[in-house]
């Protein structure tokens, strides 16, 4: 008799103590239809301010299938998946959002296509809800994966996703202090599929993504997983030294063919000033790969656990 299935959610939760029992008993509601499978939930509270850690142990005394999990202080969304991807035992995991814009509902479209075959499927949204600032750090977040990650041009990447086992177990092998998830899955796998699902309007509050974090979260992604922003440093320092030599071989020919001229204080400060700053650009981008070395060296950890519930 073939083994059943078991499927794992994860959701990371912060300031949604008013959104997330709706997605918990969305998730049994769905699930009940799916008698092939087995399922838990792991909650994982990222130091949230609000009383998201008393629902989350609220639903743990409640349903032995719900777990959770506590953080000391706040580390993010990604470290709180990497922490619900290392505790998870399911033959597949689904990883959502904790506020309900996500349809747990539809979680069947994305388990049909790791069932064709796929390792990995991310959920498409034809209409988002969410606010302009965050459809265009959407965007940004897109553009920046392609680029530096080579992820397929028509792959769409989404907070909705599911993978099958081994891929989890690739990804939690990575340890140091910058987990970021997209680059962990396209390290694994290139065989991703998308499903259309619809996309909720937020109910309650607002993102918890502000213009600071949407940036540490790009510029983490393409430092941790990426060498090429160095070697477009390399490029561009490049370019810069011809730039300056041919500009010094244009002062030599003006100053022999019109000795009457004076030479240009202000365009010789304007160079002085543009090749400086892209030496020190660059020595910055050289010092932050230095400085996540130091940091990976030195075993910070990618979180720390306070609290666990229902989890042995």
């Amino acid at each position: 008799m073939e083994k059943m299935k078991k499927i794992s959610f994860v959701i990371p939760c912060y300031r949604s103590e008013q959104t997330l029992e709706q997605v918990v008993t969305e998730i049994r509601e769905k699930m009940n239809t799916m008698k092939q499978y087995q399922y838990d939930i792991f909650l994982v509270n990222d130091c949230s301010p609000d009383n998201t850690r008393d629902v989350i142990r609220k639903l743990c005394e409640e349903d032995g299938k719900v777990k959770g999990i506590d953080f000391a202080r706040n580390f993010g969304q990604h470290s709180a998946l990497m922490a619900g991807l290392r505790y998870s035992d399911g033959d597949y995991v689904v990883c959502l959002d904790d506020d309900g814009q996500t349809p747990a509902d539809e979680v069947d479209r994305l388990l049909e296509k790791l069932e064709e075959g796929f390792d990995a499927v991310y959920a498409r949204y034809e209409h988002k809800q969410h606010s302009g600032f965050r459809n265009l750090g959407s965007k940004m977040n897109e553009r920046m994966t392609r680029t530096m990650l080579g992820k397929p041009a028509d792959l769409y990447i989404s907070s909705y996703f599911a993978v099958k086992r081994f891929v989890v177990e690739d990804m939690i092998r990575y340890e140091n202090s910058y987990p970021y998830v997209i680059g962990l899955v396209l390290r694994a796998t290139k065989n991703i599929a998308n499903v259309p699902v619809n996309h909720r309007e937020r109910s309650v509050g607002t993102s918890g993504y502000t213009l600071k974090k949407l940036f540490s979260l790009w510029f983490n992604g393409f430092t941790a997983f990426s060498v090429k922003p160095l070697r477009i440093a390399t490029a561009l320092g490049a370019i810069s030294a011809v730039a300056g030599f041919l500009y010094g071989i244009y002062t030599i020919i003006k100053r022999f063919l019109n000795p009457d001229v004076p030479m240009g204080f202000s365009s010789t400060m304007a160079a002085i000033v543009f090749f400086g700053g892209m030496m020190m650009l660059m020595l910055g981008l050289i010092g932050e790969y230095i400085g996540r070395i130091y940091i990976s060296l030195n075993n910070s950890p990618q979180y720390v656990i306070r609290e666990k519930m229902n989890l042995e």
